[in-house]
């Protein structure tokens, strides 16, 4: 007669339309979509999208994964994997475990990748450079 609830309910993706625009600190449990514009810090503990009409700009932003087809102007941190599409536009450092980045994509500042070591294939095991105090023939 009565259904039990599920431990752990289901998160909705949270939208931001075009038409809208958000100052402050986003904090968002699931995922993101920005159509519109936001100016401040954003944490999002899912997957973050920035359409081509978004516009995202301030000290941070966090995500599991993040896929930029617009303007993004902010300090980037992603745990997994970051992609700018033909039509992204980022300007700000990165810090990112895998990164994609499409032909015609703007892109200005430093990139990081996280573990790059263990995660490159033919890494694990290489020789360490000389010194230069050996001569070689």
């Amino acid at each position: 007669m009565f259904k039990k609830k599920p431990a752990h309910p289901k998160i909705l993706p949270t939208y931001l339309a075009a038409s809208s625009e958000f100052q402050g600190t986003l904090h968002v449990e699931g995922n993101l979509l920005v159509d519109g514009i936001v100016h401040g810090t954003v944490e999002v503990r899912g997957d973050m999208e920035i359409s081509e009409n978004g516009l995202v700009e301030g000290p941070e932003v966090r995500a599991r994964n993040l896929v930029v087809h617009g303007v993004l102007k902010a300090r980037v941190l992603v745990d997994g994997k970051l992609t700018l599409t033909n039509t992204a536009r980022l300007e700000g450092d990165v810090v990112a475990s895998a990164l994609g980045i499409e032909p015609g994509a703007f892109y200005v500042g430093y990139i990081e990748t996280k573990d790059a070591s263990r995660t490159l294939p033919g890494t694990v095991g290489m020789p360490e450079l000389a010194s230069g105090k050996e001569e070689y023939r």
